[in-house]
């Protein structure tokens, strides 16, 4: 076996867990997602559009994806298309756009976190087991390591895989083919990905945080499905505190729907929904305890900023990734926290918002 031959091994696993997601979706796409425990990978499978008419917002990238799928199809190759690129905050809907990709186009969806592909075994072993058309989706694409993303860079270009085999002065390369199919990646950091790799991409969008008319027929949808009933009052409060992120949407509907059901209703009334946002501890901007605490400690601790990302992130006792990923983007978008090249500052706003004057 050459040092980057995908094993046997590997191969079974693969096949076993594609074929172990079908009941699941329901459909001709496979959704791969390892890094979900079972039950919140099915919630989020049931939550999921299941058509480019059900997915809300984006309306741009949606239109953008539509005109490319459209004249790919007209010239009878999907995959001429080409790779796409999505960049934006997490929960904005990438793995989604992913999986409906596939489905306009008829093929299967592979999906995959980077650090699942560590190993260049591991890409080897998914390159090959990817069939014509098919949508191969990277989640956390900026965190490959630089021995994987070389070896996507022919199959991306050429989908040819080139194989090596020996050492020293014996070395060999062995090209393949491979079926061409589209990379989907998707980042929360566009500027930690190469320029060689994202040179590859064909298109490059971003995803935009979305408007609160949008996040009420999102909330309306999710406890549709969930089987429980909102006030339109009691919607638009969820809307309001999903920091204009469709996945805090869906998480806060389960929210108020365990709540309710605590409360032996199943319509959620204003008066519920902010009984069970005081409970969570989510305020009337969507912030929750963390983000408050993020505030207080510039504040308190640094005098208002700047502190560094991982002194802030120690001082509060939240990994520093999260807290720059999830938490900061919101908190920025409010106007509450600047970055700097010093560091973190806690802004006029956020003083004025704790209390602080």
């Amino acid at each position: 076996m050459s040092p980057i031959e995908p094993s046997n091994s590997y191969k079974q696993k693969t096949e076993n867990k594609i074929i172990e997601t079908r009941p699941k979706l329901e459909s001709k796409s496979k959704l791969k997602a390892e890094n979900l425990n079972q039950a919140e990978n099915q919630a989020e499978i049931t939550l999921r559009p299941n058509s480019l008419d059900e997915y809300i917002g984006q309306e741009r990238l949606k239109k953008i994806l539509m005109i490319g799928i459209s004249a790919a199809l007209k010239r009878g190759d999907s995959s001429s298309m080409g790779h796409i690129l999505l960049y934006g905050p997490p929960g904005l809907g990438k793995t989604t756009c992913a999986f409906l990709l596939s489905k306009l186009i008829g093929s299967q969806a592979h999906v995959f976190s980077a650090p699942s592909l560590d190993k260049p075994k591991d890409i080897v072993g998914v390159l090959m087991s990817l069939q014509k058309d098919d949508i191969l989706f990277i989640d956390e694409i900026h965190r490959l390591n630089k021995i994987t993303e070389e070896l996507l860079y022919p199959p991306m270009e050429d989908y040819c895989l080139d194989l090596s085999s020996g050492n020293g002065a014996s070395t060999r390369i062995t090209r393949l083919p491979l079926p061409k199919f589209i990379l989907v990646g998707a980042t929360t950091k566009l500027g930690n990905i190469s320029a060689p790799l994202r040179d590859r991409f064909t298109h490059i969008q971003k995803m935009e945080f979305y408007q609160e008319a949008d996040l009420i027929t999102i909330a309306n949808r999710t406890a549709k499905i969930l089987n429980f009933d909102l006030s339109p009052k009691a919607s638009q409060m969820i809307a309001s505190r999903s920091r204009g992120t469709p996945r805090i949407t869906n998480r806060l509907c389960r929210l108020v729907r365990d709540f309710s059901a605590h409360k032996n209703t199943n319509l959620a009334s204003p008066e519920v929904v902010e009984e069970a946002f005081t409970l969570f501890q989510i305020d009337e901007c969507g912030l929750e305890n963390t983000d408050r605490e993020i505030l207080k400690t510039l504040i308190e601790n640094y005098n208002g900023g700047p502190a560094g990302l991982e002194t802030l992130a120690a001082t509060i006792g939240e990994d520093a990734r999260t807290l720059e990923d999830f938490y900061e983007p919101f908190l920025m978008q409010l106007g509450f926290l600047e970055r700097t090249s010093k560091g973190r500052k806690a802004t006029t706003k956020a003083y004025q918002y704790l209390g602080y004057s």
